[in-house]
């Protein structure tokens, strides 16, 4: 009998000790929100895109309660990789990165597996079709969570309709920086949209330039725009692609000195900050943006994904859509300006309820903000 008894107590015991290391282990993965720290890799967390992005993800870090460190990479390739490198080291748990090429993804990737740190894009994808093997390599790690991105030649063609619409036929294009993913699928929609209206209209033909290229820079865009308005006597209209808003800033302030304002039509990506009263004085011609938002989206996979409530990343690519808005007169600003840009899009009980979205019903909430989805929250 003290035998059995000696084996029961044991048995007991194993199991009371099974129990509290069980307890212990979940407690010790368990971490706290103020123990996490988020790094965001950005062209510039001070320009135009850039600033707005830091702000709503400033919000969404003091409503959950967790650490944000920015790295300011300037679009430089070798700074780019490097950045994720740097995020890591500082002890960040999950990082959002942006701008990023297909190749430089590569080594991000393998910097947050080496690392065991969650990474997602913003306003970028890597490209099933043009980098197949660097597509298969995010979608087989367990630590690349996926992208938030736009539709970037759907972009493009509502971008050139808006222009026609006005009149213009010689179109004269600037781009920031050659191979980029962004830039060459709005360049693919810009081109879709001309050709889509000459087919149309064989006797009414609108002519495209080849692009001046202007980096990120104000300079570089007023430089693209005189060299563009030196060759085409005729050129009625400009579309500065984007990088950041600071390229349009320097292409309307070249139109500005030809004094051709009004004369030559602007459209452009990135809502600038004065973006109501350009439409008025005819400076703008219209503007795709209001997607800063787009990396709060990551901000949150990121979030979920350190917290363990977003898990099993390896074999899959989370593809996240985000919408546009468009405007083309100043009326169709004022929305914006009241719901986006005078406050934020979301209050912190909003951002914080998000946080406790699953991936599709943050898909879903992605995929619907728009001025009036905004305006409705607001009202409520």
């Amino acid at each position: 009998m003290k035998f059995v008894f000696k084996k029961l107590t044991f048995a007991c015991a194993c199991a009371a000790l099974t129990a509290t290391l069980a307890s212990f282990s979940t407690t010790a993965n368990a971490i706290e929100n103020k123990d996490i720290k988020i790094g965001v890799s950005i062209w510039s967390s001070t320009d135009v895109l850039g600033s707005q992005c830091k702000r709503i993800l400033d919000e969404a870090a003091k409503a959950l309660g967790v650490q944000v460190q920015y790295v300011d990479q300037g679009h430089i390739s070798e700074k780019v990789t490097a950045s994720v490198e740097q995020l890591a080291a500082a002890g960040c748990q999950g990082v959002i990165i942006c701008n990023s090429s297909d190749t430089e993804m590569t080594s991000a990737i393998k910097t947050a597996n080496e690392n065991e740190i969650y990474l997602t894009q913003f306003f970028r994808i890597i490209s099933k079709d043009a980098s197949p093997a660097i597509y298969k390599m995010a979608t087989e790690s367990p630590y690349y969570i996926g992208a938030v991105h736009e539709n970037e030649p759907e972009n493009g063609e509502k971008l050139v309709q808006i222009l026609i619409d006005k009149g213009c036929r010689n179109i004269g294009l600037i781009g920031w920086e050659q191979g980029d993913a962004t830039w060459l699928g709005r360049w693919t929609g810009y081109k879709a949209g001309v050709e889509k209206w000459n087919k149309a209209h064989p006797d009414d033909k609108v002519n495209l330039t080849e692009p001046q290229y202007a980096g990120t820079s104000s300079e570089g865009g007023s430089k693209a725009a005189e060299a563009l308005m030196a060759a085409n006597p005729k050129l009625d209209a400009l579309i500065p692609a984007g990088g950041g808003g600071d390229p349009l800033q320097g292409a309307i302030a070249a139109v500005e000195r030809a004094g051709k304002t009004g004369k030559i039509h602007i459209v452009s990506t990135d809502f600038l900050p004065d973006l109501g009263e350009r439409l008025e004085n005819g400076s703008m011609a219209g503007e795709s943006g209001g997607h800063y938002c787009d990396p709060l989206f990551a901000f949150m996979m990121t979030y979920n994904a350190i917290k363990g409530n977003y898990k099993d990343f390896e074999g899959k690519f989370e593809d996240f859509k985000f919408p546009y808005l468009y405007v083309s007169s100043a009326d169709d600003y004022k929305g914006y300006d009241q719901y986006f840009v005078k406050q934020l899009p979301y209050t912190d009980d909003e951002l914080v309820n998000m946080s406790k979205l699953d991936l599709k019903g943050l898909q879903d909430a992605a995929s619907k903000l728009s001025i009036e989805d905004a305006e409705a929250r607001a009202g409520n």
